[in-house]
């Protein structure tokens, strides 16, 4: 058995779509689940080169360099935690992370800063505004439930995050939404 770790996967499709590659191309793999794949026998040169393309052409990546899978992995356990949509209360990223990762929180901190030039709490911040965008665009939830769900400390500390990071704040990112017509990622200004 060998793990493959995939960057970009961030969503059950994406499962979904990597499986397809590994049936369409014959390679027996045991499972897929966010950000890796576990086939059952080592490929060879040219089965890992039509493996990689194929799945370059899907937007994923595979990672190759211990420190770049360290980051990879941090990125897919703060997605899983998106996928819940609910951050628990007590939430402390540093906990979260130490208990799937078994290392010191500072040097974890230290190599995502310095192979993605930000901090993970600023990561985690930018990935709450994306699921605000997100619930803004479908309606789906008021601004004191997506707060709750986020784990902020009240509306008032939400919307100032968002305007710092999008220039606007929820109410006139909602407004100008409705005016474009476009998904929630492209109304971004």
């Amino acid at each position: 058995m060998e793990e493959i770790l995939i960057k970009n996967m961030v969503c059950p499709r994406c499962v979904m779509a990597v499986e397809n590659v590994l049936e369409v191309q014959g390679i027996p793999f045991s499972k897929v689940v966010l950000g890796k794949a576990v086939i059952k026998e080592s490929l060879s040169s040219s089965q890992n080169e039509a493996f990689e393309g194929a799945l370059r052409q899907l937007g994923f990546e595979i990672l190759k360099g211990k420190d770049v899978q360290r980051i990879e992995k941090i990125k897919n356990l703060l997605s899983a935690l998106f996928q819940k949509e609910e951050i628990p209360s007590g939430f402390t990223i540093s906990s979260y992370l130490t208990e799937s990762i078994p290392e010191d929180y500072s040097s974890i901190s230290h190599l995502f800063s310095s192979l993605e030039g930000i901090t993970i709490e600023k990561f985690l911040i930018q990935m709450k505004i994306d699921k605000v965008k997100e619930w803004l665009f479908y309606e789906e939830l008021s601004l004191s439930e997506m707060a709750w769900k986020l784990n902020y400390s009240s509306v008032q500390h939400l919307s100032s995050q968002f305007k710092k990071l999008t220039g606007m704040t929820p109410s006139a990112y909602k407004k100008l939404k409705s005016k474009s017509g476009q998904g929630w990622e492209a109304s971004s200004p």
